[in-house]
């Protein structure tokens, strides 16, 4: 019988109550759903991509990754192993005044997160546009890795997520 991963026991927890959000609540709109199995490296990542209801400009994103190391641990149950998975969330949104915005971003998610989490800010834009704008790439990396001991702790990252976003809004 299939036992299934630390992996998927988060993944099945967080995209049940993000879809509870979207379908019940109406509290935001799910607008992209990855799934993948990289058989050369035997990794799994799973995406969820959302927008606010009342939101226009920040796009965010929860992603969770695992290795064929985390899988091998919890399928051998290697001694002094904790299985878990990697998390990883992203807003994305276009901004005009970098020297005034980026450092308006930091503080929002700095405030929101606590200083352990520092947000990476990467700009693009696209060469030749008329406008000034920059699409802003903003990532905060979780340093541990996740377990199901974490479980519990996914509605409040979901209302730190929401209320990232909704802050992030008003930059």
């Amino acid at each position: 019988m299939f036992h299934p991963t630390v992996f998927d026991n988060i993944k099945i927890a967080m995209e049940n109550q993000i879809y509870d959000y979207d379908n019940l609540d109406g509290i935001l709109m799910v607008t992209d759903r990855s799934d993948l199995l990289n058989l050369a490296l035997m990794s799994r990542e799973f995406s969820l991509a959302f927008k606010r209801t009342e939101g226009h400009n920040v796009t965010s994103e929860i992603l969770l990754q695992s290795t064929v190391k985390d899988l091998g641990d919890e399928i051998l149950e290697t001694p002094g192993s904790d299985p878990g998975c990697s998390l990883l969330i992203r807003f994305y949104m276009e901004i005009e005044d970098v020297n005034v915005q980026c450092p308006a971003i930091e503080e929002i998610l700095t405030t929101i997160w606590g200083p352990d989490f520092q947000p990476v800010q990467s700009l693009s834009f696209r060469y030749g546009q008329e406008n000034d704008t920059y699409n802003n790439c903003v990532e905060l990396q979780f340093k541990r890795q996740i377990t199901e001991d974490q479980m519990e702790d996914i509605p409040n990252l979901l209302k730190f997520l929401l209320q990232s976003a909704e802050e992030l809004e008003e930059v």
